[in-house]
Parts: structure tokens; C-alpha cells; sequence
């Protein structure tokens, strides 16, 4: 099986490191052209862009700004002049145990990245494959947070994802019979720069102990499920969420 994604762009947030880097790599020796958004890391997006190929393009966007994030879709099209795939990867999870006095902060900047923005670009998205009859793909990166819960000092990002699917399933339901799809991958804890954090604090056994797979999983192992979704060959699976935990959820 063979997926040809050439002649379409995907826009790919946090795309500068991580699994974002991950999906927009393979997006691009499937033949996209890949908008690869960052926030700080303008010289490495910048990089990686020059090495994909297929004029791909880096776009910076602080996404906890509802202005910065209409902008950066509108940049987008601007550069590429269309948009056929969104992928909602980027995400905080900031350490904020509720005895904080900047916990409800903390919350608020949490719910603006991981569940506004992406309402904010999947309610562009849309808008854009209506008008030109683009048969779009919506896919969001979730987490086994939304399902299994999360730590004590991770409330916030459990519940942004959370909403995050319920937000899939619903663009899923209301969008499909105009050609726009959308899916939801839930990763469990993955070896980034973002659950270092974590896995420093409590441990490779807290990280590893309930999986059903000898080792933590990887960006490299989530991408490839991205880049299928986005082919069209599963658009009749839209509203689905897949896990990609390493089997944690059978322990």
C-alpha cells in the first residue's frame, strides 16, 4: 500500500519537535507540502522545513492567543493557498498542583492551547474546505489522560483533552456529509521533551510499569497512524479515537 499525499498541504501544529516533528517528517516523504508550526523554536522549525522539501515552511504562532492563532491559519493559505489537512498536536501540561496560587492561571493557559485553539483552527479549517469543496481531515492528538485521568498536578491538561475528543467526534458528526472527516489519536505516555517532566518526577516504572509492550513508545511509532488517517483510505472510521498506549489500558 502506497500513500501519495502530493499536490496537498498540512498544516501540522507544534511541529517542531517531538511527535509533532514525527508526523510532519512522514507527512512529507508521503509527498506533502507541511506548514510546521512552532512558538519559540523558529530556527529548528526553520530546519526542518528546509530539509522536507516540497516547499514546506515554518509559521510561528503563540497559540494561547486566539488573534495568533486565526492568524497563523489565515498565513498559512496565504503561503500555500489551500489547507487539506489540519493536525491539532501542540499542547502544554504545565506541573500545577491545586495548593497553587496560580492554578486557576495555570488552567486557563492550559484549556486556550490544548482545547481552543484547536476548536479555533478546526472552526477555520472547516469554513476553508467548505468554500473551496476540499474534502478536509481533521485529525487532534489527544491523550490516555482524557480516559484514565491524570495526576494531581496535571488536572488541567486530562480535561483539556478530554474535551478535545468530544470536540472531534462532534466536527465527525456534524461535518461528514460535506466530505470533512475527523479523528482523534490518544497517545499514552510517549518519550518527548514534554513527558520528561514527568517521568523524571515519578520514574520509568511509573511510566512503563502497566504496559503491555517491553518499552515506551515513541513519536516515530505515532506518526504512521497520522499519515494513514490523512491518506482518505479511512475516512469511514471518522469520529473514531485510536489509542497508540503500548497496550496500557489491558493491565
Amino acid at each position: 500500500m502506497k500513500i501519495d499525499l502530493s499536490g496537498s498541504c498540512a498544516l501540522v501544529t507544534g511541529a517542531s519537535r517531538g511527535i509533532g516533528e514525527a508526523i510532519a517528517r512522514q507527512l512529507a516523504q508521503a509527498g506533502a507540502q507541511v506548514a510546521i508550526h512552532y512558538f519559540r523554536s523558529e530556527s529548528k522549525a526553520k530546519h526542518l522545513a528546509a530539509e522536507l522539501g516540497n516547499n514546506s515552511f515554518a509559521v510561528g504562532a503563540d497559540l494561547s492567543s486566539p488573534i495568533a492563532t486565526r492568524k497563523l491559519f489565515k498565513e498559512v493559505v496565504a503561503i500555500s493557498g489551500r489547507v487539506d489537512i489540519l493536525i491539532n498536536n501542540a499542547a502544554i501540561a504545565l506541573d500545577s498542583p491545586i495548593e497553587d496560587e496560580g492554578w486557576l492561571g495555570d488552567w486557563d493557559e492550559t484549556m486556550a492551547v490544548n482545547l481552543r485553539a484547536p476548536a479555533i483552527l478546526s472552526r477555520q479549517a472547516i469554513k476553508h474546505f467548505r468554500m473551496h469543496h476540499i474534502p478536509g481531515r481533521i485529525i487532534n492528538i489527544a491523550s490516555r489522560a482524557a480516559f484514565k485521568g491524570d495526576t494531581p498536578e496535571y488536572l488541567a491538561y486530562a480535561a483539556s483533552k478530554g474535551g478535545l475528543i468530544t470536540l472531534s467526534k462532534s466536527i465527525a458528526r456534524n461535518c461528514g456529509k460535506e466530505g470533512i472527516v475527523c479523528f482523534v489519536i490518544a497517545p499514552g505516555f510517549v518519550r518527548t521533551d514534554m513527558a520528561a517532566p514527568v517521568i523524571d518526577q515519578y520514574g520509568e516504572d511509573f511510566v512503563t510499569g502497566d504496559l503491555a509492550l517491553s518499552e515506551l513508545t515513541t513519536p516515530e511509532k505515532i506518526a504512521p497512524m497520522v499519515v494513514f488517517l490523512a491518506s482518505g483510505m479511512a475516512d469511514h472510521a471518522t469520529g473514531t479515537n485510536i489509542d497508540i498506549n503500548a497496550g496500557s489500558y489491558l493491565h
